[in-house]
């Protein structure tokens, strides 16, 4: 069984500050492994779909599900569908098996109501800015939580995916310099030519 507890002070180090959110995203994350049966993927072999918009409260729960899942954006296994919610859909590629999870609702509400939120972050006050008395109680409450209490968790669901693929052709573009991976290429005349240089080069041609 996934610990979310064990992640929790490395997640809090990696996230920078301490919040309910987060530890939220550990287990969430947690629960979605376990549910599947797999641990912490070393490599790419789940895929996390974050349900999380722009700009929004609490968009802190995906670090938590970085942190417990091992899907990060440096290994292009973590993607944010932009829909405003705290859902997760972890995926297993090996087997196309998935599960959904969502933190419920009626707990994010209560949280909402709770000092750390109505006296500090809705005034703008920044997570690490808020006293440890407020925040601690929170983060100990969603670490301790039955399951059931606070998460929604879904059957398993088959969620078939293609191999994923790395691309390692590449080149240097003389005019920046820069390593440029092959299906980013462009041309402009007879120039193979970066998405940077491709625009003030075609800019240029305009103005």
């Amino acid at each position: 069984m996934n610990d979310p507890g064990q992640f929790l002070e490395a997640g809090q180090q990696f996230h920078g500050h301490k919040c309910p959110a987060m530890p939220l995203g550990l287990r969430a994350g947690a629960a979605a492994m376990n549910k599947l049966g797999v641990g912490r993927a070393a490599d790419g072999q789940f895929l996390a779909l974050l349900e999380l918009g722009e700009g929004h409260y609490a968009h802190c729960f995906a670090d938590g599900i970085q942190m417990i899942t091992g899907c990060t954006f440096g290994k292009g296994n973590i993607q944010q569908l932009g829909y405003g919610k705290f859902g997760l859909t972890l995926v297993d590629r090996a087997t196309g098996r998935a599960v959904r999870v969502v933190p419920r609702a009626e707990a994010q509400a209560a949280a909402k109501q709770t000092p750390f939120f109505k006296e500090y972050r809705e005034n703008g006050i920044p997570p690490s800015q808020v006293p440890q008395d407020v925040v601690t109680p929170l983060i100990d409450k969603v670490m301790a939580a039955p399951e059931e209490e606070i998460l929604m968790l879904g059957e398993v669901f088959e969620y078939p995916l293609p191999k994923p693929l790395e691309a390692f052709d590449s080149f240097v573009y003389e005019r920046c310099g820069d390593m440029v991976v092959e299906k980013y290429g462009r041309v402009v005349g007879a120039q193979r030519v970066c998405i940077p240089c491709q625009r003030e080069l075609l800019s240029g041609e305009q103005a």
